[in-house]
């Protein structure tokens, strides 16, 4: 055991914690990874310096930090999510006539990889390359719907994680749950004026082979207080439609 290399026992965590459901205890930890306590004690502080691992001192446990994260999101941003996802995209727009996107998490963001622009539909913030707060867009909260809480408390560990567009959307911990429970019930996240004034949106999460949310899919459309229905429910159907069909093309359920 003293010849594996230090990158290797590292790997060989972080790949425990990712298969995880919830955080772990340091013992179960190192008895997982085949490694001495002291040992996978002083990986796990390195590897929190860096981000890549959350302590959650009140339960003794440890979890997967927002730089894990974001090695993941690199992952998803790559060429083969974006091709899987631009014909299935392309036809999500041409069936429900709105623009549509795909959004991968980094960090408190979403970051938006993909987009389909509806024909005589005005262009969008959403545009290939934009970063958004995730706590405030359908797409964020899609993906952050599917994390487990504890992996969401590390994302957002105070107020001050909380970022301010329009004067609305939810502005703690508790607050952002409510929203995510909502989320859950319905199948699908929404938002509707929380990044641009008079549009809504509605999304829902692309899962791999894991279970682990890589992207959100969505559509937005406008919002007119004078008309007596609302295109959301159609369009929520036909984006859960498309999650489902990609999740299935990347191994997920």
């Amino acid at each position: 055991m003293s010849q594996v290399p230090a990158a290797t026992r590292t790997l060989r965590v972080l790949r425990f914690l990712a298969s995880q459901p919830e955080p772990a205890s340091l013992d179960r930890i190192s008895r997982a990874c085949d490694l001495p306590r002291s040992t996978a004690y002083h990986l796990i502080n390195a590897m929190i310096a860096e981000g890549f691992v959350v302590h959650l001192e009140d339960e003794r446990r440890y979890g997967l930090g927002v730089a894990a994260f974001e090695v993941g999101s690199g992952f998803a941003r790559q060429e083969p999510l974006q091709r899987i996802a631009r014909r299935p995209l392309a036809s999500l727009v041409d069936r429900t006539g709105y623009g549509g996107h795909l959004a991968v998490l980094h960090g408190r963001d979403v970051l938006y990889v993909l987009e389909e622009r509806a024909p005589g539909r005005p262009p969008l913030v959403t545009d290939v390359g934009v970063r958004l707060p995730a706590h405030l867009t359908a797409s964020g909260r899609a993906i952050l719907m599917a994390l487990p809480s504890e992996q969401v408390r590390a994302l957002y560990p105070d107020r001050t994680a909380f970022v301010d567009r329009r004067g609305s959307g939810p502005a703690s911990l508790s607050q952002l749950r409510t929203v995510l429970i909502e989320a859950r019930q319905r199948g699908h996240a929404v938002e509707d004026g929380e990044v641009s004034a008079g549009m809504a949106s509605v999304a829902a999460p692309v899962l791999d082979h894991n279970g682990h949310p890589v992207a959100g899919v969505a559509v937005t459309f406008p919002q007119d207080p004078a008309e007596q229905t609302t295109p959301q429910d159609d369009a929520a159907s036909a984006v859960r439609t498309t999650a489902a069909m990609l999740s299935r093309r990347l191994g997920g359920a």
